[in-house]
């Protein structure tokens, strides 16, 4: 009775503390860029994450393909670390798909990385070589499972019978993994499907998760709203903290032959417009069923986190400007700074216009170049500009002005 007590006091506080305070998001929105992980049985098949489902996979087949999952080369701390390389701030990890295979231990399921397949807990080598390694961490979770029977085909509504098993276990496994690996920072809700928040009692369900962990962020996929919204492969700015997943090439699951891979120069693009926008971005990667990423994926990192070392400056902590310059590419804020995305190099002028404050100094973050300014009322020009950009994939100059940055009315739009 006194452990209930106490846990229902420590609920009340972090809900009373948290509702004045915006400190509990803050480092996701100064962060800005993470990395999502789909990984599972599917990524042994090399086929995508959807296998099951897309090939109409009887549960009995799909399990001797979860017999056969061993990775071997599964080495968490790599993902880890390629993920600071890159420059990304925290990390989410499908512990379970739609297929309803766990990558941890869960008691109130057989279809696990522990019983089946490689006999270990893989939540827990990824929980400890993120906390390890101090990267915040985050939990994706499908609410729906396959794998239960009458499930597949995905035609809905289903009944209260068929629903409520996989409504329990939804409960249960959401409790296992935020009372089993430590602090959690992210749950990534999915699967949702019937969107019915009554049947999957999804108030009860946020509200446990919150209690278990105060200080958790919770994604808008669980019929509820919570505390950032999620578009998926497209860049669409919401008045409340969002934030866009995208694959780097078309698939999510891992697909040795979907050479579709987004340019590092427009992996970039989206990176900024995101931030320009006040949004995270969450990349992809795809390991596959032996737990290495795909060389061109950790290449396409590597190049973004170069990129990221001079010009991180500019998007962490991003939100957007009032001061543009769209006739050239994106524009942020940063404290009192201005950073222009350059997508277009406008050669050795860089003008642009209804800028109501005194810009004081312009430089290239690339290479530290101061530029000459000429400015006549709201109109500025930057001059002393390379001929050719210094940058490969996405130029940034640095403006500070004489008091905040603000922007002129346009006489017409």
């Amino acid at each position: 009775m006194k452990k209930l007590l106490v846990i229902v006091l420590a609920f009340f506080l972090s809900q009373l503390f948290g509702q004045k305070s915006d400190n509990k998001i803050s480092w996701w929105k100064e962060a800005r860029f993470g990395m999502f992980i789909h990984w599972g049985v599917y990524s042994a098949e090399g086929r995508g994450e959807w296998i099951m489902y897309q090939e109409h996979i009887p549960f009995g087949e799909y399990r001797k393909l979860a017999e056969n999952f061993h990775p071997d080369n599964f080495h968490p701390a790599e993902w880890v670390a390629l993920a600071k390389e890159a420059g990304m701030k925290y990390v989410v990890l499908t512990t379970r798909h739609h297929d309803g295979y766990c990558l941890y231990d869960s008691r109130v399921s057989d279809f696990t990385s522990v019983k089946i397949g490689p006999g270990r807990d893989l939540v827990a080598e990824f929980a400890d070589a993120c906390h390890k390694a101090g990267m915040k961490m985050g939990f994706y979770y499908s609410l729906t499972d396959w794998h239960f029977p009458d499930i597949l085909p995905q035609g809905y509504p289903k009944s209260d019978e068929i629903l409520r098993p996989l409504v329990k276990q939804a409960h249960e496994q959401v409790r296992e993994l935020l009372t089993k690996y430590g602090k959690v920072d992210i749950l990534w809700f999915d699967g949702m499907t019937p969107g019915d928040t009554n049947v999957w009692k999804s108030g009860d369900l946020i509200r446990m998760a919150r209690l278990l962990q105060p200080e958790i962020l919770i994604n808008d996929r669980a019929g509820t709203g919570e505390d950032f919204v999620t578009p998926e492969n497209v860049v669409t700015a919401h008045s409340q903290p969002w934030e866009s997943c995208y694959t780097m090439n078309r698939t999510w699951g891992f697909a040795p032959f979907d050479y579709n891979y987004k340019p590092v120069a427009e992996l970039i693009r989206l990176l900024t417009s995101c931030a320009s926008q006040g949004g995270n971005f969450l990349l992809n990667v795809s390991p596959d069923g032996d737990g290495k990423i795909p060389d061109q994926q950790t290449q396409s990192l590597l190049e973004i986190g170069k990129w990221m070392k001079l010009h991180g400056e500019a998007v962490y902590n991003a939100s957007s400007s009032p001061v543009v310059a769209s006739n050239l590419g994106f524009q942020c804020r940063v404290g009192d700074k201005v950073y222009l995305f350059i997508q277009r190099w406008p050669g050795t002028v860089l003008p642009f216009a209804w800028c109501g404050s005194m810009v004081k100094s312009a430089r290239i973050l690339a290479t530290g170049q101061s530029l000459k300014i000429e400015q006549k009322d709201d109109r500025v020009w930057l001059r002393g500009l390379p001929a050719t950009p210094p940058d490969s994939y996405m130029n940034v100059v640095e403006l500070t002005f004489e008091g905040p940055p603000k922007a002129t009315t346009p006489a017409y739009r």
